[in-house]
């Protein structure tokens, strides 16, 4: 726990003086309750045994003063640690998501989006209460520990002595319990991610299981994370149910002792009725912030566990390395040169040698799998290559920053992706607005015509995954957002898959226009999209095994003669 601590020490740096307001609130909080036990022997025994009239008549101010310090002190404590504690959690929770936004897209593919998400909401929300009211409690508690016991060893220590020495026996039953909760706080974390997941997987294929009519698969796949994660909530709430009757029976036999003892001194003359009292009262009031105490240790170790997550995620580090050149500003050529790509144990690219130069548009074509969308993913570096390098104008591509030269290449995917956001905003994403060029695009997109007839032109908010839309508009407003960059490498791989013949030949036109200052890449599985290409790659297995001009190839390329057949076979059928 103190280690947890020591990593959160720096934050409260930022809010000394919120810190100090609130720790005035918990010492009014500690000495308020500390004066309601000291008072009890004044009320007693000059009041109702010594019939002291003016002490009648102070002591109800006295008692209007110490609960109006505690209610104050109450105010202050909240108020101040938790506006502490939730900005100290808003800080955590942008330093957790921006070290993930800068890791690779490897880890993303092997990390499921809805166990992210848990880490960043619940597994954070987790640490809020204890790096804010249970830090507080705790301090609160002891402030108010340390003024009970004064108040007890004021008016007898040696009762005091018999009634707290049974506390160090409690010790060892609650250090098991909490090393149990923070198993199951472990256990109760991961069983969230699962649900997490499993909702999101649910939204997010909805379309497919409507389609199939799955909703009761789902529920039954949903029930099953929830039970779980009943089923250790209620072992931790179990647990933590423990420390009240333990802290119960131990400090019945330290008050046996004093009723003992304390009795004999009242009888014989030794304490008088008052102080006994008072003394009673302090001990009564001891134990119940002590329980509080060993229930917040408890509490605790959901937040440590929690911790322990956040701080997983915090220590990785993205693999591929920035560079710290700038992107030229007029590309000349790129060459691939004996590159080979592994994932895990497989090769998804091997020996690949290609030259490609400005004004050239280049086209991939071959079975699925064959290695055409990871040679592009190599050349954004989303990936770098397990062998061999690829030249950007002659200079590794490793030695530009990232930033620079994801900023100078666009890629147009088959997955659309649209932000509920406006039209606008979704095409001049992460750039800047410029609602002329927005228009200029669009129309080299072809997007511009049905976008016009809506409601709110290019303002209209488009739906989560752009739904209010059709699957070819969605395209082409992802090819408008590409050419937006205005980009030296754009990427187009199967950007055009969901789009019909007319609009397919406008664009294929778009992209001989763009094409003559900039270098193209087209990924096809319909060889009519690539008719204006300089050159076609046949891929197969990794490997290049035609590069060539159209005409050559269906003359030379046995692979490629299969795939034109194919694709001739494809369009007799509709």
């Amino acid at each position: 726990m103190l280690k947890f601590y020591k990593q959160y020490l720096p934050y409260f740096k930022n809010y000394k003086f919120k810190f100090f307001l609130a720790l005035i609130g918990m010492i009014l909080v500690a000495s308020g309750t500390a004066g309601t036990a000291y008072i009890i022997e004044p009320l007693l025994d000059d009041i109702f045994i010594n019939k002291d009239k003016n002490m009648l008549f102070i002591m109800p101010f006295i008692v209007i003063a110490l609960y109006t310090a505690k209610g104050l002190g109450g105010y202050i404590q909240i108020y101040y640690i938790s506006f502490v504690g939730q900005d100290i959690i808003r800080i955590v929770r942008n330093n957790l998501l921006n070290n993930i936004l800068k890791l690779d897209i490897e880890f993303f593919k092997k990390n499921h989006g809805g166990e992210l998400i848990s880490r960043i909401t619940n597994d954070i929300n987790r640490i809020q209460s204890a790096v804010s009211n249970q830090i507080a409690s705790m301090i609160r508690e002891l402030l108010t520990i340390i003024g009970l016991i004064c108040v007890a060893i004021y008016q007898s220590p040696e009762l005091a002595f018999y009634g707290l020495i049974v506390l160090p026996l409690a010790v060892l039953p609650l250090n098991k319990l909490a090393k149990k909760m923070k198993i199951l706080s472990f256990k109760s974390q991961k069983s969230v991610s699962d649900i997490t997941t499993q909702l999101s997987e649910t939204f997010n294929n909805i379309e497919l299981i409507k389609s199939n009519s799955s909703e009761k698969l789902e529920m039954n796949n949903f029930e099953k994370y929830n039970k779980i994660f009943f089923n250790i909530n209620i072992k931790a709430v179990k647990t933590n149910a423990l420390v009240s009757p333990i802290m119960e029976i131990i400090g019945s036999i330290g008050f046996a002792v004093v009723i003992i003892i304390g009795g004999s001194q009242v009888i014989d003359g030794v304490m008088t009725t008052g102080s006994f009292i008072s003394f009673i009262s302090a001990l009564f009031m001891i134990y119940t912030p002590v329980k509080r105490l060993s229930s917040l240790y408890n509490k605790m170790q959901d937040a440590l566990a929690a911790n322990e997550r956040i701080n997983a995620l915090m220590s990785l580090e993205a693999k591929i390395i920035s560079g710290k050149d700038l992107f030229p500003k007029k590309i000349q050529r790129i060459e691939f040169k004996d590159i080979s790509l592994k994932y895990d144990d497989c090769f998804a690219l091997k020996n690949i040698n290609l030259l490609v130069k400005i004004g050239e548009t280049i086209a991939f074509v071959g079975d699925s799998g064959g290695g055409k969308s990871s040679l592009m993913n190599l050349l954004v570096r989303f990936y770098d290559p397990s062998n061999g390098n690829i030249l950007l104008n002659n200079k590794n591509l490793k030695q530009f920053e990232l930033g620079s030269l994801r900023n100078n290449i666009s890629i147009v995917s088959q997955r659309v992706y649209i932000f509920n956001d406006t039209i606008a905003q979704n095409v001049a994403y992460g750039t800047k607005f410029d609602e002329k060029k927005i228009i200029k695009v669009l129309k080299q997109a072809h997007a511009y015509d049905f976008i016009f007839n809506l409601k709110d032109n290019i303002f209209t908010i488009l739906d989560e995954f752009g739904t209010n839309l059709s699957g070819g508009q969605r395209q082409r407003i992802a090819i408008a957002r590409a050419l937006y960059k205005n980009p030296q490498i754009l990427i187009l791989d199967e950007a055009t898959s969901a789009l019909d013949n007319t609009s397919e030949s406008i664009i294929s036109e778009v992209i001989s226009d763009i094409s003559k200052d900039r270098i193209v890449f087209i990924i096809a599985h319909r060889l009519s999209t690539i008719k204006n290409a300089n050159k076609i790659a046949v891929f197969k297995k990794g490997e290049i095994v035609c590069l060539d001009k159209e005409e050559n190839l269906l003359k030379n390329c046995l692979e490629y003669q299969k795939l034109n057949n194919i694709s001739h076979t494809s369009k007799l059928k509709t």
